[in-house]
């Protein structure tokens, strides 16, 4: 009985030292977002439609992505789909992975701005217009 006691003791002790509590979950992935083509110029008041869509490398239910945006050259305002208009450099939050952005020229000059997407992990892609 104190062999087979001992046998199965041992089993245990080897069991519980093989096994690895640490369990490696992965919660940030690389993505970027992908757009369809744009017009290469617009009038002044004209508005361009940039159809977007987040492109995930793998999932994770936490993650979240936010949005903003800052024009270095010209004038315009963009604005998200739900009609909310955005203000350079503030963020603002993506509710989901295919989204609509409006820009809307208010100069007669070259516009240029840049569109960065970020994580709550700190991976981030830019996108930049020309119109």
């Amino acid at each position: 009985m104190n062999i087979l006691m001992c046998g199965c003791m041992a089993a245990a002790l080897f069991c519980y030292t093989s096994c690895n509590d640490d369990l490696d979950i992965q919660q940030s992935y690389e993505f970027t977002v992908e757009t369809m083509p744009v017009p290469k110029e617009l009038a002044k008041g004209e508005t361009a439609e940039i159809r977007c869509t987040l492109k995930r490398s793998g999932e994770f239910a936490d993650a979240f992505y936010t949005i903003r945006y800052f024009q270095y050259d010209g004038k315009g305002t963009l604005s998200l789909d739900n009609n909310l208009v955005l203000l350079p450099n503030d963020r603002y939050l993506l509710e989901n992975g295919q989204f609509r952005l409006y820009y809307t020229s208010q100069c007669e000059e070259s516009q240029n701005f840049i569109v960065v997407v970020e994580d709550n992990f700190g991976k981030s892609c830019e996108l930049e217009f020309d119109f």
